[in-house]
């Protein structure tokens, strides 16, 4: 990769660093300038790339339910969890449906 003449001149240590990329690239000044700049210039919708998320769950998106357990309950919970070899998200679950009679 060919330096700029201002990175061949710069010492390493005047350089301010914002800590690296996940593919190793040094975060500096001209590096998150060149990237701020591309990113006021628009997004190349091609070069997007799908993550995969969650995967889905009955007929439409999933909900969170906070709950509080006591801790009687919440050891009774993991140990049916580690016993199946399962989340206690998937016990929790299953305990719904079999008691609301729900598929």
């Amino acid at each position: 990769m060919e330096r700029s003449s201002a990175e061949r001149e710069t010492p390493m240590a005047d350089r301010k660093s914002y800590g690296r990329t996940k593919a190793g690239v040094e975060l500096t000044e001209d590096v998150l300038e060149r990237l701020a700049h591309e990113a006021e210039d628009g997004l190349e919708v091609t070069k997007l790339r799908r993550r995969p998320g969650r995967p889905a769950m009955g007929s439409g998106p999933a909900e969170s339910l906070p709950v509080r357990l006591d801790p009687e309950l919440r050891k009774a919970l993991d140990d049916r969890a580690s016993a199946e070899q399962t989340t206690v998200s998937d016990v929790v679950r299953e305990a719904l449906r079999c008691y609301l009679k729900v598929s």
